[in-house]
């Protein structure tokens, strides 16, 4: 079994990333297998709505979308990670999961995702909730930790520090590996 974490970080070893790393503990210490993939600095156009990508199954913008379609293909789950900006997910993130919900949200159907974000104090309840909703509208079940799933920190230093953020992160990990290994049981009698 195999979950793909999305990093939506502009920093490839931040906080967000931090975060995920113990997403990712929890995962393979219960048998699952991880890839954190960094979306970066990159320029990710949003959706133009051209609906192409319904004729052709893939976007035709170039970036990285489509290479992380292919990434989530033989996944089991995902988890999605961002940083909290203005109350809300990075800018670039909503772009890429814009469209890649709306060109191969289909595939990712009733694969179970978990959302978490990083923010150095406030603004990630409602980055969460933003987040929530593209799993929720896919029909993808969305796997809970404890608490809501958010660290805090301005540096990765301070993330780990915060013991009650990374409980809830291995735990979200923990409880992934659960859902896919159920869902992978009920597949397979």
């Amino acid at each position: 079994m195999k979950v793909v974490l999305i990093n939506g970080s502009p920093h490839e070893q931040g906080c967000t990333y931090t975060a995920l790393e113990e997403v990712a503990r929890g995962l393979n210490e219960h048998g699952v297998q991880t890839q954190i993939v960094h979306i970066g600095a990159q320029q990710i156009s949003g959706c133009r709505g051209c609906f192409a990508c319904r004729k052709i199954g893939k976007c035709v913008i170039e970036d990285a979308v489509n290479a992380l379609a292919e990434k989530l293909k033989d996944a089991d789950g995902m988890v999605i990670g961002s940083p909290v900006y203005f109350a809300s997910p990075n800018g670039s993130l909503i772009s890429l999961l814009d469209r890649l919900y709306a060109a191969h949200g289909k595939r990712l159907m009733y694969k179970p995702c978990g959302c978490i974000v990083s923010a150095r104090r406030a603004g990630t309840t409602a980055a969460l909730e933003a987040l929530h909703k593209y799993p929720m509208v896919n029909e993808q079940p969305l796997v809970s930790s404890c608490y809501w799933c958010m660290v805090h920190g301005n540096t990765p230093k301070e993330v780990r520090q915060d013991t009650e953020g990374m409980a809830i992160a291995y735990n979200l990990g923990k409880n992934m590996a659960w859902m896919v290994g159920a869902l992978a049981s009920a597949k397979h009698p």
